[in-house]
C-alpha cells in the first residue's frame, strides 16, 4: 500500500470523524522520535503464509475460532485479542495496537521479541510517550495513518483490526483468515460502531485488491458503502 493510494481514503475518514490531520502528523513525529526503523525481516515468515487475523470480538473464544487460529501458519492479533489468546494458550506472532488498552502486554511482548505495530494518531501522544520508551525498540514497528516519515510506516488501515489485515497483506501473506470479528456487536457505542463500519469497508477494499474473498464479509458485501473507496 503506497500512501498515494491510501490518502483519499484517509481524507474521507478525517471528514467523517472530524479528526485533525495535523494532530495525526504531530503524533507520528513523536513516535518517530521514540523509535528506530523496523527490520521487516523479523516478520518475513508471513510471506506466502496463511495468517490468522484475530479481532477482539466476543466470538474469539468460540472453539471453532480457536481451531482456525491454531490451524494458521501465523497469528496477528489486534489489541486485547492478544490477552484472550494467551489465556487460551495461543501465542501471537505480531500485535497491532494504538495503545488504548493493555500497555503491559505491549511492553512484555516486545521484550519477548514479539513484534508490536504501535500506531500513532491525534489523541494518543501521552500513551506513546508513556509506553514506547519502556519497549524493546527493535521489536516496535511504528505506524501512522498520515504520510509516513522516518521510521514510521503507513501500511494502510484505520482500526487496530483492519490495520492488522493490511499489515499481513503488506508482508505478502497468501491467505488471511479472520477470527474474533463481530461487526454487529451490540455492546459497542455509536462511535465504535461507525469505526466497525469503516473496518468493514476497508476489508472489502483489501479483498478486492487481493482478488480474495474474506469469509468474514459473506452475506454483508451488498450492504457495504463503497463510495469512498478507490475500487476502479
Amino acid at each position: 500500500m503506497e500512501f498515494d493510494e491510501w490518502e483519499p481514503v484517509y481524507e474521507a475518514i478525517l471528514r467523517e470523524f472530524g479528526y485533525d490531520r495535523v494532530g495525526d502528523e504531530r503524533a507520528r513525529d513523536v513516535l518517530a522520535s521514540l523509535t528506530d526503523a523496523f527490520d521487516f525481516e523479523r516478520l518475513s515468515s508471513a510471506r506466502d503464509a496463511t495468517v490468522a487475523i484475530a479481532g477482539a470480538g466476543p466470538s474469539l473464544t468460540d472453539e471453532s475460532a480457536l481451531e482456525r487460529i491454531r490451524a494458521a501458519d501465523l497469528v496477528f492479533a489486534a489489541s486485547t485479542a492478544v490477552d484472550v489468546l494467551v489465556d487460551h494458550d495461543v501465542a501471537v506472532d505480531c500485535m497491532v495496537t494504538d495503545l488504548d488498552k493493555n500497555p503491559e502486554t505491549v511492553r512484555r511482548l516486545t521484550h519477548e521479541g514479539v513484534p508490536v505495530a504501535i500506531h500513532a494518531h491525534g489523541d494518543n501522544i501521552p500513551a506513546l510517550r508513556s509506553v514506547v520508551p519502556d519497549c524493546a525498540v527493535e521489536a516496535v514497528l511504528a505506524t501512522t495513518q498520515a504520510a509516513p516519515r522516518g521510521p514510521v510506516r503507513n501500511v494502510g488501515g484505520f482500526t487496530d483490526g483492519d490495520r492488522t489485515a493490511f499489515l499481513a497483506d503488506h508482508l505478502g501473506a497468501s491467505r488471511l483468515v479472520f477470527v474474533g470479528w463481530d461487526f454487529d456487536d451490540p455492546s459497542v457505542g455509536p462511535e465504535k460502531a461507525r469505526k466497525l463500519e469503516w473496518a468493514e469497508r476497508l476489508l472489502y477494499w483489501l479483498e478486492t485488491r487481493r482478488g480474495e474473498r474474506f469469509a468474514v464479509l459473506d452475506g454483508r458485501r451488498n450492504e457495504i458503502e463503497t463510495q469512498a473507496l478507490p475500487l476502479e
